[in-house]
């Protein structure tokens, strides 16, 4: 099980729930795309399509609320654990209990299910990340690290800025059967969808059938001008190309669904993974797909002297369940899929009075499949002696992780860098083959 926040005693988190989605809902409308969403309880998903079928998928986790990548992703070396252990004396990981061969760090034990992607090379991570200056506000930060493009007023995201390369993508637009929210990597002129499940993305009947109601919805929209007939007649050219998947993803599909729920743990990535997974097996083309896991908000209660009990260690359980089923339920498909975790801070080194870490900086970035070089963690590790006015400090850009994923899986982006992160001086990371 997972802790829920509520009470955390952040009101900010609050905040930034309700007003992301206000500004994204007005952004979302302003860039001429419609946008639809769904929560998984604290899981939601959003897609982006745009490519050919074959082709490889990046899937950009967030774990939302400011997760504490030192709790996480561990420094295990003798003279840092214990700089760590003295300023967390109630909720340190202890050495002993971490895993993975990597000598300076260890990981959380509830990566358990994780462990043998870490051992056999194809998860790895990326320590002493973040934003180019400190912001320790949630709706903030999270805007900032989506947009990636520092100082510039414009609403446009870096996935969306990476799919509008393509010049020949497919024009999408939403088929809205719940809360339309789309993350702000998303926002912008290119084309994105957002869906709680793969059969959300077909047309209800209402009693006509789904056929006679295409039919009819073309018939209305078919030769109407402006913003709304053309992405009305988007959402309906995209309802049928995406046809066989949302077939097969039904629940009364010959040989059954798709969608194997029942393969994933509990809790709240259990339906969006497995939604992924069947949809990127489906193989309709999509390039990014976009999942929100939240609940990392944790200025108390995070863990005790049992590293194996506490809201961190359901939450980091629950994570590395979830994406052990997703890989296994792959199958062939994951060899071309690989996941990125983004959060939008870090939490300071020195714990609280209430078993939990505030507001910090430095944090770790995940990474898991395909053309990842991993069993180890990346990056340059500037120590705890010398903190950030009590945080991590920061040696690598998350840009330039996200531009090292990107450009190796997709290199048709590699020569687009100043335009999917503007003002990115790319640093080198070497996390990715």
């Amino acid at each position: 099980m997972t802790t829920d926040s509520t009470g955390c005693g952040c009101p900010d988190f609050t905040r930034t729930t309700l007003s992301r989605r206000r500004f994204l809902a007005g952004a979302a409308a302003g860039a001429g795309a419609l946008t639809t969403g769904s929560l998984f309880g604290d899981a939601h998903r959003q897609v982006a399509y745009g490519a050919a079928p074959g082709g490889n998928v990046v899937v950009v986790l967030s774990l939302r609320g400011g997760c504490d990548g030192l709790s996480i992703v561990v420094p295990r070396g003798v003279t840092d654990h214990d700089r760590l252990r003295a300023l967390r004396p109630r909720i340190v990981v202890p050495r002993e209990s971490l895993l993975g061969a990597d000598p300076a760090f260890g990981l959380h034990p509830a990566f358990a299910p994780l462990a043998s992607m870490w051992d056999d090379g194809r998860f790895g991570a990326v320590h002493a990340v973040g934003l180019p200056a400190p912001n320790r506000s949630h709706f903030d930060a999270m805007q900032t690290i989506e947009d990636a493009d520092p100082g510039t007023s414009e609403r446009v995201g870096w996935i969306n800025r990476t799919i509008g390369l393509d010049a020949t993508a497919v024009e999408e637009t939403a088929v809205q059967l719940g809360s339309s929210l789309l993350p702000t990597s998303l926002v912008g002129p290119a084309g994105a969808i957002g869906a709680a499940r793969v059969n959300d993305l077909g047309l209800y009947d209402l009693g006509a059938g789904r056929t006679a109601r295409q039919a009819s919805l073309q018939e209305m929209w078919g030769n109407q001008a402006g913003l709304l007939g053309r992405s009305m007649r988007g959402t309906l050219a995209t309802v049928k190309r995406l046809e066989p998947a949302v077939a097969a993803a039904d629940d009364d599909a010959p040989g059954g669904s798709s969608v194997h729920e029942s393969a994933f743990p509990e809790g709240p990535l259990r339906s969006v993974l497995a939604n992924t997974s069947a949809l990127i097996r489906a193989d309709v083309g999509t390039r990014v797909v976009t999942v929100d896991y939240g609940n990392w908000d944790m200025h108390n209660g995070l863990g005790g002297a049992d590293p194996t009990r506490g809201w961190m260690a359901d939450q980091v359980r629950h994570l590395a369940g979830s994406l052990a089923a997703f890989f296994t339920d792959l199958g062939p498909a994951a060899s071309r899929v690989t996941v990125v975790t983004l959060s939008e801070f870090g939490r300071r080194v020195k714990e609280n009075g209430d078993n939990g870490v505030d507001h910090g900086y430095g944090n770790v970035m995940l990474l898991l499949g395909a053309g990842v070089k991993g069993g180890t963690v990346h990056g340059s590790w500037p120590g705890l002696a010398d903190l950030d006015d009590g945080d991590l400090r920061v040696t690598r850009d998350y840009r330039s992780v996200l531009w090292e994923v990107l450009s190796t899986r997709f290199p048709d982006v590699s020569g687009s860098r100043a335009t999917i992160f503007p003002s990115l001086t790319p640093e080198t990371i070497g996390a990715m083959a």
